[in-house]
């Protein structure tokens, strides 16, 4: 931690000396990293440069949105699609509903306070809105659709949509067949072997819909002739499928 505030501090320095950066922008959070910058720089090359900080945003429960907290979300959607970008706001607390609105959508005021003022199975009519119109910001009105198209696939009818995330493996990748632990991990369900292992003991994991509880379980191309549906939890879902 010492030494983050140090290459913290020179980076600035050198963003000053080498492009002639005047400006650290970041959460309050970084507040004593960017003075210490401010303060090098003065020393190192009498230049006046400047911090801008603003305040976190946190869920309700005081958790930071970001990278060290699990709680980043993505804007490229080669790191994020369309459909999960959708679910994480889907998802949101039903305290932070309100707030997330006016926060992260153009819809009027009022009517954030409305929907944020929403109870009981309401409010998940509110997390639908709020999911829509964020995705819509960013990826457009067509995704948006589409995503709440699969979301209701998946979540009210027990289907599969069209917009899951998609792991695509070739004929050469099951050749020696591929365990379902290889399979929860490269579909981005779990992060590692072990956590995959977890999941399917403490029966937190389906395939097709049905209870996955043997983590030994290997599947070959014939198994996967047609696309299968991996699930962890109630909420997280992907498709596996060969693409040849």
């Amino acid at each position: 931690e010492f030494n983050y505030m140090i290459l913290q501090a020179y980076d600035f320095l050198e963003l000053n000396r080498r492009y002639g950066c005047v400006l650290q922008m970041g959460g309050s959070d970084q507040w004593g990293n960017i003075v210490n910058g401010i303060d090098l720089t003065r020393r190192v090359l009498d230049h006046e440069i400047y911090g801008l900080t603003s305040p976190l945003l946190t869920t309700a429960d005081g958790r930071k949105m970001g990278k060290s907290a699990d709680g980043a979300i993505w804007l490229d959607s080669e790191m994020c699609s369309p459909y999960q970008f959708w679910q994480f706001w889907r998802n949101t607390m039903d305290a932070d509903v309100g707030r997330f609105l006016r926060l992260y959508t153009e819809l009027p005021l009022d009517e954030c306070n409305r929907l944020g003022a929403l109870a009981g199975s309401e409010i998940n009519e509110a997390k639908i809105i709020l999911a829509n119109e964020v995705t819509t910001l960013l990826h457009g009105a067509e995704a948006a659709q589409a995503a709440e198209a699969t979301a209701r696939e998946v979540f009210e009818k027990g289907g599969i949509g069209d917009d899951l995330p998609t792991l695509d493996l070739s004929r050469a990748d099951v050749a020696d067949g591929i365990s379902v632990v290889q399979l929860i991990v490269r579909a981005g369900l779990a992060k590692s072997g072990k956590e995959a292992k977890r999941l399917i003991a403490e029966n937190g994991a389906r395939l097709d819909d049905a209870p996955l509880t043997d983590a030994g379980l290997v599947l070959d191309a014939d198994a996967l002739s047609s696309p299968i549906k991996l699930s962890a939890g109630r909420k997280r879902h992907a498709l596996v499928k060969l693409t040849d």
